[in-house]
């Protein structure tokens, strides 16, 4: 498509039904565009010319795009949508899904059983390379099967030492159960009992950021907290937006597709703005100080960006560590090569986490139960 052409596909449709058109195939792609977005886009082109398809383009880039990602996705869209390309930019054909790599064996199994199927390799293959996958670039096909992957995830709960004792086959004398023992026998000396401390299940608590710049994250994100919350781990699941929201009740529905819609129903700063410092702060005036986090094993799931003074942000992640066990802050930008904590909200906050870690991919959010676990 030249850049002289007018964006309308003939005479047969307004320019601005096949504009409002090209946002919808742009959100069924993945990109997260809002009806604020559209309006906007409209507007844009329309100040740019509606004969422009070069303006149609890079209004596109600058009022629906978020990230790189969605940039990448936005030129494929925009050349299918209005059926070509545009000046200057070849079209290149996605690279293939399935990668090559050679099996265990070169004929049959380990157990001499039938050699697998290439399909049955190629099948695997490809979930390896989906669990390393940034979820914020994956399509929608990739986000079913992702979601497939969380229903296998099996989360552990830390322990902590109980104030109850067990028995046990060695650890410390048990001075009464021997004693009982030694005079059923008439003080005929017998086998020295022996206990321990039992332990219990440590409490998680999940603060989840669903703002805007954690958008692309926020539905697997959730989705995390879905598999805690139903694989018998205490869990209790807050979002932090423009306020902080508990979602912990509508998470114990077992259907996670339900689940989510449920979650989501109650949120109702969804991809809004960030108030990070605060959303810290009401959970612990209301519910952290007073018994939920003391103890726990708290996750925060955010990028860092704040829009109060970050300062504050880390003066509520330091009264959190000061009741919590742990603080573990997930970043979904720390796997990512060449990432820098250079964020304000991060810088103030890592003084005073245990742990900062990656939050992009199944790999790394099965890495994080690890890490959750034996915190």
């Amino acid at each position: 498509m030249s850049t002289t052409q007018p964006v309308t596909a003939g005479d047969r449709h307004p320019p601005e039904e096949v504009l409002l058109g090209f946002a919808r195939a742009l959100r069924a792609a993945g990109v997260h565009v809002t009806a604020d977005r559209e309006r906007t886009y409209l507007e844009a082109v329309a100040a740019l010319g509606l004969g422009s398809a070069a303006g149609a383009y890079h209004a596109g880039r600058a009022t629906l795009c978020t990230s790189p990602a969605d940039l990448e996705r936005h030129d494929l869209v925009f050349a299918e949508w209005f059926g070509g390309t545009r000046a200057g930019w070849a079209r290149r054909d996605p690279p293939p899904r399935v990668s090559a790599q050679a099996p265990l064996a070169s004929s049959g199994s380990v157990d001499g059983g039938p050699p697998e199927s290439e399909d049955v390799r190629a099948r695997a293959s490809g979930t390896e390379v989906l669990r390393r996958r940034d979820v914020a670039t994956l399509s929608r096909d990739e986000r079913e099967e992702l979601a497939r992957l969380f229903a296998r995830l099996r989360p552990r709960a830390p322990r902590r030492r109980a104030h109850r004792w067990q028995v046990a086959a060695r650890g410390g004398v048990d001075a009464r159960r021997t004693l009982r023992a030694t005079l059923r026998r008439m003080g005929e000396p017998g086998e020295v009992a022996w206990r321990r401390r039992g332990s219990r299940a440590r409490r998680v608590v999940l603060l989840v950021d669903v703002s805007g710049s954690m958008s692309a994250y926020a539905d697997a994100l959730v989705r995390l907290a879905h598999a805690y919350c139903t694989a018998g781990v205490p869990t209790e699941v807050f979002t932090l937006g423009t306020r902080l929201t508990h979602i912990t009740r509508p998470l114990h529905v077992r259907d996670p597709d339900r689940a989510i819609v449920a979650a989501g129903e109650a949120i109702p700063d969804w991809s809004g703005g960030t108030r990070l410092a605060e959303g810290v702060k009401v959970f612990l005036d209301r519910w952290g100080r007073r018994g939920m986090a003391r103890g726990a094993v708290v996750v925060v799931f955010s990028d860092g960006w704040e829009r109060d003074d970050p300062q504050a942000l880390g003066e509520q992640v330091r009264r959190l560590a000061a009741v919590a066990h742990r603080v573990v802050w997930v970043n979904p930008h720390r796997g990512k090569a060449g990432y820098a904590p250079v964020q304000g909200g991060i810088m103030a906050v890592l003084p005073h986490v245990d742990a900062l870690v990656a939050g992009h991919s199944m790999a790394a959010f099965e890495e994080l139960t690890e890490v959750v676990a034996h915190a």
